[in-house]
């Protein structure tokens, strides 16, 4: 414990996903009362449609240098698997340039450091959940199957987890052929050839399991408040004034909507939506796990009685109406990945913004503010690293002693 440091005893979060739900929850181990405000309800965000994948084996820097080998034609395609719009917003642009920098093996290597100490508490945070009152549990990916056309589309994944290997990670999987892979999932193609079965890793449904969080949340005597759009955060003398009512600090875990509340506090990394898409469907085979296209970037999880399929990086303004032209490019090649499968008769169409920053690693501690902090920024692994990160700053929060794991992604680097 700091020894200048005043323990809060009040903490409001905005923000009601997995993110901030974990946050607060965390809090509540401690001892500390929560309130959670959300301008929308619980899991409205980037928490409800998602794959719903515990996969931090696989939980890399987006900024990576096989993303440059789209081209500029490439993402300027509504059908490609990574999309950006014609544009000319200045902020979007800085973003992109600066991603584009971060796409080299050396950053890579220096983000992918970063996430390791998080990727291995992930799961163990999940534990934690529901150790602790949280009902839902987390299901076993026993199999997690990416599947390729071809052999040789399958170099590039096992190239990426040499790269992961090799900065620390451990990641287990062996190879099956396509009649293996078939046998284990009798969804995948005929024209599916070979496959990675990757172990140890698990997925959720994650809306439920969100909604199974909060509502730990209230039963631990903790408010969250739907509706509710925090306009600003102001500092007082002695703690911070949100919506009205004052607390002894604050935690802004508002996804792709961070930048708004957190520029005022001297967090200057852009948060920008990378919107991704998903539906579910019918299936005659329905998937014992997560399945995965990475040629494609197709992602498919079990969600109780239909399989959701979900992909797609869309850099563009975070409330942007649904592109139905996205939709149908994930409809265009599931048709050819899968057998069985009713896409026709598409339910839970969604779009959704991944909060990206543009290092790859999230937004995790204090401000300039020591009232305020952040948590935010995990692009496409807010689900996976939620919980650890949220358990982190908790601790930062009542001690006043930042975790040796939230030290590279400090807000203000």
């Amino acid at each position: 414990m700091n020894s200048r440091h005043s323990r809060p005893e009040r903490v409001v979060v905005v923000g009601a996903g997995m993110v901030g739900l974990s946050t607060a929850w965390f809090l509540q181990e401690a001892g500390v009362e929560v309130t959670v405000l959300d301008r929308d309800d619980v899991a409205a965000g980037s928490s409800w449609g998602n794959a719903g994948w515990l996969t931090p084996s696989m939980a890399v820097p987006l900024p990576e240098p096989s993303v440059l080998a789209y081209g500029f034609r490439a993402v300027l395609s509504p059908s490609s698997p990574v999309y950006i719009p014609p544009t000319a917003n200045p902020r979007l642009l800085r973003f992109l340039a600066q991603f584009g920098r971060n796409c080299t093996h050396p950053r890579w290597q220096r983000a992918m450091a970063a996430l390791i100490p998080l990727n291995n508490g992930a799961l163990a945070a999940f534990d934690d959940l529901e150790r602790g009152g949280v009902e839902a549990r987390t299901k076993l990916a026993e199999p997690f199957t990416a599947a390729f056309r071809t052999t040789e589309d399958s170099k590039a994944l096992l190239q990426e987890f040499e790269h992961i290997r090799s900065s620390g990670q451990e990641i287990n999987f062996d190879l099956v052929d396509g009649d293996t892979a078939r046998a284990d999932e009798p969804a995948l193609a005929d024209g599916i050839a070979t496959a990675i079965r990757i172990r140890d890793q698990r997925f959720i449904d994650p809306a439920a399991y969100v909604e199974s969080v909060a509502a730990s949340v209230r039963a631990r005597g903790g408010r969250i408040l739907a509706g509710h759009d925090a306009a600003d955060v102001v500092s007082s003398g002695s703690g911070v004034v949100v919506a009205g009512e004052h607390y002894d600090a604050a935690v802004l875990s508002t996804g792709a909507r961070l930048n708004r509340l957190a520029r005022d506090f001297g967090v200057r990394r852009i948060v920008q939506a990378g919107r991704g898409y998903s539906f579910t469907v019918k299936v005659d085979d329905q998937p014992r796990g997560p399945v995965y296209f990475p040629t494609q970037r197709v992602a498919c999880t079990p969600v109780g009685d239909r399989l959701r399929i979900a992909g797609m990086m869309e850099f563009r303004d975070v409330d942007a109406p649904m592109d139905h032209r996205r939709i149908q490019a994930l409809v265009t090649e599931a048709r050819t990945l899968l057998k069985g499968v009713h896409l026709d008769q598409r339910e839970d169409e969604w779009v959704g913004a991944r909060p990206c920053t543009s290092d790859g690693l999230p937004l995790v501690g204090a401000t300039r503010d020591p009232r305020v902090f952040v948590a935010g920024g995990h692009g496409m692994w807010g689900i996976t690293l939620g919980p650890v990160t949220g358990r982190l700053l908790a601790e930062q929060i009542v001690t006043g002693v930042r975790p040796e794991q939230l030290r590279p992604v400090d807000p203000l680097r």
